[in-house]
């Protein structure tokens, strides 16, 4: 990803949350987000991981045209309690029109690829404990639920969310 690629990621991931969590995180919550806020706030974190105060590593997938179609972000987890090498899959979102395409499971191997390369032996993720379609999505590519759960506020909505892992 460079720092060109922040607008396009920044809509994928805006359109990519409402159209995945509608009827999950409460619509007042979808309503608000805007590119434009989504844009600064990923500068913010596409600067910090360039300048070397993070260690999070942004992956985008482009069309035939150069277009930027989808993005990932992974980085190290706080861990499972087993002292393993451990990372994490902050977030793959795929543009809303193109998720079935095969876009989402290209990125979902190149983070596997760089998650080894960083000498990770354990991937973790979170997923909205609803979201029956990227679980299934992960499940086929090898993650399973760990058990842990946990839940985040949207508009004063507890949303659950549960732990997935997959040994690289």
């Amino acid at each position: 990803m460079t720092e060109a690629d922040v607008p396009a990621v920044s809509a994928i991931r805006v359109t990519g949350w409402q159209a995945a969590y509608d009827g999950i995180v409460p619509r007042s919550f979808l309503d608000g987000m805007t590119v434009e806020a989504d844009i600064q706030q990923r500068r913010r974190h596409f600067d910090s991981s360039k300048e070397g105060t993070t260690s999070t590593t942004n992956l985008v997938a482009v069309d035939t045209h150069g277009r930027v179609v989808g993005w990932a972000c992974l980085g190290r987890s706080g861990g499972d309690g087993t002292g393993a090498a451990v990372g994490e899959l902050y977030a793959l979102y795929v543009q809303p029109s193109l998720v079935g395409t095969g876009i989402g499971r290209t990125l979902l191997d190149a983070v596997h690829a760089h998650a080894r390369v960083r000498g990770f032996s354990l991937m973790l993720l979170w997923v909205l404990t609803d979201n029956t379609r990227a679980r299934r999505f992960y499940e086929r590519a090898g993650y399973t639920a760990d058990g842990a759960v946990q839940a985040d506020d949207y508009d004063g909505v507890s949303v659950p969310e549960v732990r997935y892992r997959c040994v690289l």
